[in-house]
């Protein structure tokens, strides 16, 4: 039999390297390794190894990101949907782009950063004030329809005209759909980039009305240490996932990097740092 997240991450491993994300050079230095760094080099040169990548010119920067953001779109649409026994709903998983017309204020939570948008516009004072920090763009995000009360009252019977006026999830509100989760891919961490995620991340928790959606990141990091950089920690980031846990962590212990061991068991056992297959059982709380 088949099981859909196993299945899933063979597909996503498959998809990382038939796009060009994952390869691996002449010189034998995978795409998300740091070439200056010898422990970096030979920790994502084992990863790709186990994952069979071919030695081939890695996509160029931007390129790369978008595929990998995609990717885990792609991911996140083959398994989360499916979860209906345990996480019913209506969902959506969205790659945001400067092209979609999707944007943050596009949800229940958050439709009020327009008007934030337009006052600043409107008035350099408040702007200088308020400053810019409600801008959030996440990579990806998993969103819920509002309901029908046909959904709402079956089995049994739950709401009527006389309650539940304000409620996000019922559709006769007029409201917006609703976040569940912000996701943030960055292959690597090389750069303060990858600290965009904990910005974007703040920003959604302060300025978010009602419901604070899942915030994670998914990155392709090999070295524990740049994964601490933004995996440690507790009150912004729900947690990060690695595109290859189990692998990486095969590869510290068979590389024998004692720093790099004990970081990443400080990370699992810490549950600050999880595998891909982890995500969509972990939205669904």
């Amino acid at each position: 039999m088949k099981h859909i997240i196993a299945e899933a991450r063979k597909t996503y491993h498959q998809e990382l390297l038939s796009e060009k994300v994952l390869t691996v050079n002449m010189h034998g230095v995978p795409s998300n390794a740091d070439s200056s760094s010898k422990l970096s080099i030979a920790i994502s040169k084992y990863i790709a190894d186990k994952l069979t990548a071919e030695i081939q010119e890695k996509a160029l920067g931007q390129t790369s990101g978008a595929k990998f953001e995609q990717i885990n779109m792609n991911f996140l649409a083959a398994t989360f949907p499916k979860m209906q026994n345990i996480c019913p709903g209506k969902w959506h998983i969205e790659k945001l782009g400067n092209r979609n017309a999707i944007k943050t204020s596009s949800f229940a939570q958050y439709e009020h950063i327009d008007y934030l948008n337009d006052l600043a516009k409107a008035n350099a004072g408040l702007a200088a004030s308020i400053g810019n920090d409600y801008m959030v763009a996440p990579d990806v995000v998993v969103y819920r329809e509002t309901e029908e009360d046909e959904v709402i009252n079956s089995p049994v019977p739950i709401v009527d005209d006389t309650v539940c006026k304000q409620a996000d999830l019922r559709k006769k509100n007029g409201g917006l759909p609703i976040l569940h989760a912000s996701v943030s891919a960055k292959w690597t961490m090389r750069s303060d980039r990858a600290q965009n995620s904990r910005t974007e991340a703040l920003g959604l928790i302060r300025n978010r009305k009602g419901h604070l959606p899942h915030i994670v990141v998914i990155t392709g990091e090999p070295l524990p240490s740049r994964i601490a950089s933004l995996a440690l920690g507790t009150g912004d980031i729900d947690c990060v996932y690695h595109f290859a846990l189990y692998e990486l962590m095969e590869a510290v212990n068979s590389i024998g990097a004692e720093d790099a061991k004990e970081m990443l068991n400080i990370l699992v056992s810490g549950k600050r740092l999880k595998d891909i297959s982890d995500l969509p059982l972990d939205l669904a709380l």
